[in-house]
């Protein structure tokens, strides 16, 4: 059925890329794959997205609100009496016990950067973002260096198959918080 009127074609283009990466791997990512997982003409992936690059950056913008929306959600961080590096383990327990499949993705993404430059900026966006909302809390330096080990402990327990042990990011993030163990 043609859709002569579709604002949300775009949006709708997005979310199948998402699928398709999260079924199949950045690999299996195409405008084809992408055009017959969204039901829509293959011209209109290209229409919105001349490159696999523009729609490469539009899914990882759109898996990075995820954990933004969490943390927002929480709020947590902007209490000055709230343990920060409880309240960090916390929030990174929540969401590596929620959609996994989602996490992967979102870190797929993130990691395609190595090989895909037009991605690097949305990856430090997205770092950036969170140091600053982190720096409210710390200086920004140790702002940083916490996002760094957000970032590392996602890794290992993605790469490694490994539970979430939230008791030791805890204590690594008061480490690097400045606190005591």
């Amino acid at each position: 059925m043609a859709r002569r009127h579709d604002p949300d074609r775009r949006q709708r283009i997005i979310d199948a890329a998402i699928r398709v990466v999260g079924a199949k791997g950045i690999a299996g990512l195409s405008h084809r794959s992408v055009a017959a997982e969204a039901d829509v003409p293959l011209g209109s992936t290209t229409y919105h997205f001349a490159t696999l690059d523009d729609l490469m950056v539009a899914a990882l913008r759109q898996a990075n609100e995820g954990f933004a929306n969490l943390l927002a959600a929480r709020g947590a961080l902007t209490d000055p009496d709230t343990d920060l590096a409880a309240e960090l383990a916390g929030l990174l327990g929540e969401w590596l016990g929620g959609d996994r499949a989602g996490v992967e993705l979102e870190y797929e993404l993130y990691l395609a950067a190595l090989r895909r430059p037009a991605l690097r900026p949305v990856a430090a966006a997205w770092a950036d973002d969170l140091a600053a909302r982190l720096a409210a809390r710390t200086d920004p330096a140790t702002a940083r260096a916490l996002v760094a080990v957000l970032d590392g402990v996602c890794l290992q327990v993605l790469l490694t198959d490994t539970p979430y042990d939230e008791a030791y990011a805890r204590d690594v993030l008061t480490r690097v918080a400045g606190g005591r163990r």
